[in-house]
């Protein structure tokens, strides 16, 4: 085996050929964003008035995943703070930036204020305090110096997702108790039906401005991948044809950009570890393959956790061998006894069947209508979890799950 692990190790010192692989991460933020010139120019024309001390309007960000959202509000955020500094502003305006996404960080309401308070400087226990508490230290760690706030609230539709959106209805009308200090929040979303299934309030008052990011088409996919190539891979390491087929893969995919890098990161990574020269045609179907297993189990890992028991619901009757067809009612049965051995509140048949239809909609699973004559309609439902990642899919379920 070691000598085997020597081999391995070796490769991959000789054939490397990656410059830079940072470059091509979703967290590299580089000098230039192309074609978001106009975008960029909204984001700035909007926040320009911290400069003066003036509180901006609140802005709503919205479009598909990899469209330039979350990089041209850093580049616009770190352009302010220049400015600021170089004005000797530096300390009155505060940007700070939250991933909603994130576990253990806004899945409640005080773990979001706990965050912010810890950002800002303050310090609050992770749990244990009243939210009222926990809002009234924020307050008070704010008001201590005359400041401008801007909160970057990215993914923010999945924070609402996992609490309400009661808790930007309460930031957004903090003002109302600030004497010093004013904050002003920018929303970003994947969702583009996120704002409508806001509450009324909240919509009037987050979404004072709103900023909608269309898709990349392939001709701007393949500028974006150039520049970037050049940057991470050494000189002759892509075969020619390969940019191209990564911008028409994530043109595909509504434009995204974030697709189009990982495929052509991952791409190299399997050229590497086969000893290839170069990174050819062949790897970006490899790589294609790979991220749309690695994407499932991505979203099965950051569903909620009534998403997650219905989903293992169905995998569990989808390998019981003694059903040959699963239907609306065994999935609500067995989903049942999952919350009972979790702990769970159980939701109501017809909600779980629009969980359901989520995860049609995501692919996940497939639900096609039937008619059941006197009994009315169900639908039969089959898993699309390919069969290779279904036990580690599981896996993560019932870890997340504590089963």
């Amino acid at each position: 085996m070691g000598a085997k692990l020597d081999k391995i190790f070796d490769s991959a010192n000789k054939n490397n050929l990656f410059k830079d692989k940072f470059v091509l991460q979703t967290n590299y933020t580089p000098e230039t964003i192309p074609h978001r010139d106009k975008e960029i120019e909204q984001i700035a024309a909007i926040l320009a008035p911290c400069l003066k001390g003036d509180r901006t309007s609140n802005l709503f960000v919205y479009g598909k995943t990899g469209t330039g959202k979350t990089l041209s509000v850093h580049y616009v955020k770190n352009e302010l703070l220049k400015r600021a500094k170089s004005n000797g502003n530096g300390n009155f305006l505060q940007i700070e930036y939250l991933n909603c996404k994130l576990k253990k960080v806004a899945d409640t309401e005080y773990r979001i204020l706990a965050e912010l308070i810890k950002k800002l400087g303050g310090e609050v226990p992770s749990t244990g305090l009243p939210t009222d508490q926990v809002y009234n230290r924020f307050i008070d760690l704010i008001e201590k110096d005359k400041k401008l706030i801007i909160l970057i609230l990215d993914e923010v539709d999945q924070a609402v997702k996992k609490i309400s959106d009661n808790f930007l209805y309460n930031l957004t009308r903090l003002n109302s108790e600030l004497s010093k200090t004013q904050i002003s929040i920018i929303g970003i979303s994947n969702d583009l039906r996120f704002l409508d299934n806001l509450d009324p309030r909240v919509r009037s008052s987050l979404s004072e401005e709103e900023i909608v990011f269309p898709p990349y088409n392939a001709l701007q996919l393949k500028d974006i991948l150039k520049i970037r190539a050049d940057g991470a891979f050494n000189s002759g390491a892509i075969s020619e044809g390969v940019i191209e087929k990564c911008a028409a893969f994530a043109a595909r995919e509504h434009g995204d950009a974030r697709r189009a890098l990982d495929l052509l990161r991952v791409a190299g990574e399997l050229a590497e570890r086969q000893g290839d020269k170069k990174i050819k045609l062949k790897h970006i179907d490899m790589a294609n393959n790979k991220i749309e297993r690695d994407k499932i189990l991505d979203v099965i890992e950051t569903e909620p956790k009534q998403f997650q028991l219905v989903l293992l619901a169905i995998l569990n009757l989808s390998e019981d061998n003694r059903i040959s067809r699963i239907f609306t009612g065994d999935v609500y049965r067995i989903y049942q006894e999952f919350c009972k051995s979790t702990g769970t509140e159980v939701l109501t048949q017809r909600r779980v069947s629009s969980v359901i239809s989520e995860f049609d909609m995501l692919g996940l699973i497939n639900a096609n209508n039937i008619s059941r004559g006197t009994y009315g309609k169900t639908r039969e439902i089959k898993s699309q979890i390919p069969q290779e990642i279904v036990e580690q899919a599981k896996e993560i379920l019932k870890n997340s799950l504590g089963l």
